[in-house]
């Protein structure tokens, strides 16, 4: 794939990436609240699910989600419910400093990838972004599976520099509210963010 072209891709998705969204805010939330533990795995579902609209869109079916409306749809009101649950867990959790997921019972890596899975799947933001973006760049009748292994990987180096970003800024503003009161008041700032996520998600 031509270079130049890679490079918009790569710099585009980085700004889209980067400016807060429903999975950005829901990764950072849970990080003030509990933790910087179990954040790789929500990361690389929501990174998982960007790779598929990817290749939704390469493979030129932006029929699928007009065909498979209700299908979406249910995606969709699944990662909703599942920030609505994360944001009850903060609302609830101990306002122990430091240790809250120690607290807590923790959440297995599984179920937190499938919940940034289902919460990209069901982000109409992101398969929009790829349909708009790449027939702009490529000729999606031509890509191959050579076009998408250039572009996924492109995506996963970008996505993961972004989401590693905003874990290690959680990480370190979480370190700087060492009193009960300061925890209770960041899981309420936290939880109330994720259930905002929750609303954008199932409006959209």
């Amino acid at each position: 794939m031509d270079l130049a072209a890679l490079v918009i891709f790569a710099s585009t998705l980085f700004v889209a990436a980067a400016s807060p969204g429903p999975g950005i805010t829901a990764l950072v939330a849970r990080v003030i609240g509990r933790g910087p533990e179990g954040a790789s795995a929500f990361a690389a579902g929501l990174i998982l699910g960007d790779l598929i609209w990817l290749a939704v869109a390469i493979l030129g079916l932006a029929v699928v989600a007009q065909t498979f409306h209700e299908i979406f749809l249910i995606i969709k009101y699944v990662g909703a419910a599942y920030l609505l649950y994360l944001a009850y867990r903060m609302w609830t959790a101990p306002a122990a400093p430091h240790d809250i997921a120690a607290n807590g019972s923790r959440e297995s890596d599984l179920r937190l990838f499938l919940g940034g899975l289902a919460l990209t799947l069901g982000n109409p933001k992101v398969v929009a972004f790829y349909l708009a973006l790449l027939p702009n760049l490529i000729d999606l009748t031509r890509a191959g599976l050579t076009g998408y292994v250039e572009l996924a990987s492109v995506s996963i180096a970008v996505l993961t520099v972004v989401f590693g970003a905003y874990v290690i800024a959680a990480a370190r503003a979480r370190t700087l509210f060492r009193s009960v009161r300061a925890m209770r008041l960041l899981n309420r700032v936290g939880g109330t963010m994720i259930a905002g996520a929750a609303v954008a998600v199932a409006t959209k």
